[in-house]
């Protein structure tokens, strides 16, 4: 029997069924040292047939609910066989030594149970079978091809598809099957929910309990607690009322509440965003008066706008786009590369390893592209000596940090400090555990504030935080390509 048989057993309010009660009661029985736990056993069947006459009773004099049409589409509502079922139980009987009544009447609520442990069933096969195909891509993507198909476990096939997930278990330690991004707000869930947990097991309140003195339902108090959800602010300030916290506990855990509730909120605007989008579609949705240094970096928001610095504005002519491998920093800065173009400024690209901005030679607006690991002074001054404030050209590096000491330092440190006068401009990507943000030319484009960081990682460095791009403190590891957290403007 699974855990989660043991526990709707204790906690259901419905019967439970009788076989189970049976054999939970000979356990405990026998594990108490219990004289005849056979007698035991009994008891709890009278308690049982005793409950179920009630039932019965209540039925024959209260019409029954109606039922909601089951959902065909959804392969996991589908019950196992009666049959099996009642194999299953009498066979875990006979295993525990005991017998049972062919003449007792099934569990009113057996046919629901059926359905809720297959569904728990087939999740388990689905994850076992994952981890047991993942060294074969082409029939993983062919298995999880089907399980998508069921309505409910597309997004669990999403999760065992990017990694390959633990053997399913249901007994003993936490469950690790349904592998899903770590809340945005885990850490403040954590602590918050350690901080209920410690003060309500000092006044020894159990969930019914607290349920009744909060008028907040015990189901909710269980499924937020077993799920680490967040629970409703009102049960909050009723839990600190019933716990009789201290006014310094009480702000707490209300500022522990605020921190996760607007971490949660930022995370639903952020899985509002579209997965993909055009440079097309992003570019149509900018304003009409757009300056030239103004440059294209995503889009954000609910209201989907899109968003961007004006490197002609702020602290420095400078933004730097950073990240971990594989978050699209090359990418964003061809979409920023693209949006210059589109508005007639002149750019100059250095890409000192493979990058997708090579692409972009020979497109009118591109003066020059270096794809050495070396950036020489007198190459970027003859780029530079055309630009203006009316027509401005701007230097995209991408994997900046392996020119930190390239023999063209000096003058991108210029480029930096007097680019609003000369008319240029720096946009840079990089790795964002590297060292070097803060010394040479580097350290000048910090100096901007502004910045986009991709995929933040609880490893995020301060210098990386000095670029600008603030993040909030449970910014996890996302990975996901292309989504990140902005600093468009000085700060």
């Amino acid at each position: 029997m699974n855990h989660q048989a043991v526990l709707d057993t204790f906690q259901r309010p419905d019967l439970p069924r009788l076989g189970r009660l049976e054999l939970i009661v000979a356990v405990l029985s026998e594990d108490a040292g219990r004289d005849d736990p056979d007698s035991e056993a009994k008891r709890f069947k009278a308690l049982w047939k005793q409950a179920y006459d009630e039932t019965v009773a209540q039925a024959s004099v209260q019409p029954p609910p109606e039922a909601a049409a089951p959902d065909v589409s959804d392969e996991a509502s589908i019950p196992t066989d009666p049959g099996n079922a009642h194999a299953q139980e009498a066979e875990g009987k006979h295993q525990q030594g005991t017998s049972a009544d062919d003449e007792t009447p099934p569990d009113i609520d057996e046919a629901a149970a059926r359905v809720n442990y297959a569904e728990e069933s087939l999740k388990g096969l689905i994850i076992n079978a994952a981890q047991a195909l993942w060294d074969d891509k082409d029939a993983l993507r062919v298995f999880l091809g089907i399980v998508r198909r069921g309505e409910g476990f597309v997004r669990m096939a999403d999760a065992v598809s990017e990694r390959r997930p633990a053997n399913a278990t249901f007994y003993g330690v936490r469950s690790r099957e349904f592998e899903v991004d770590p809340s945005p707000a885990r850490h403040e869930l954590a602590m918050l929910h350690r901080l209920l947990d410690e003060s309500r097991m000092k006044l020894g309140l159990s969930f019914t309990e607290l349920g009744n003195r909060t008028a907040v339902s015990s189901d909710e108090w269980i499924r937020w607690y077993t799920h680490k959800e967040l629970p409703r602010r009102d049960a909050i300030v009723a839990f600190s009322h019933v716990a009789r916290l201290t006014y310094e506990d009480h702000i707490l855990l209300l500022g522990l509440w605020g921190a996760a509730h607007e971490a949660l909120e930022a995370q639903r605007r952020f899985d509002a965003l579209p997965t993909r989008i055009s440079f097309e579609e992003a570019w149509s949705m900018r304003e009409s008066a757009t300056p030239l240094t103004w440059v294209l970096a995503g889009v954000a928001g609910e209201d989907q706008r899109v968003c961007g610095p004006d490197l002609a504005t702020g602290t420095a002519p400078a933004f730097i786009v950073t990240g971990p491998p594989g978050s699209g920093r090359s990418t964003a800065l061809v979409t920023i590369a693209l949006s210059l173009l589109a508005a007639g400024t002149r750019v100059a690209l250095a890409t000192p390893k493979a990058s997708p901005l090579r692409e972009l030679a020979g497109r009118s607006g591109v003066l020059a592209l270096w794809v050495q690991d070396g950036l020489k002074g007198e190459d970027l001054e003859e780029v530079l000596k055309s630009a203006s404030p009316d027509e401005p050209v701007v230097v995209l590096i991408d994997d900046a940090d392996v020119l930190a000491e390239c023999e063209a330092s000096r003058l991108l440190v210029s480029l930096v400090q007097h680019g609003f006068q000369e008319g240029t401009a720096l946009v840079v990507a990089l790795r964002e555990d590297t060292r070097r943000l803060g010394v040479g030319w580097l350290g000048e484009a910090v100096k901007a504030h502004r910045g986009l960081l991709l995929s933040p990682q609880e490893r995020s460095t301060r210098d990386v935080k000095a670029s600008g791009s603030a993040t909030p403190s449970s910014a996890g590891p996302l990975l996901r390509a292309g989504a990140g957290y902005i600093s468009a403007t000085a700060s």
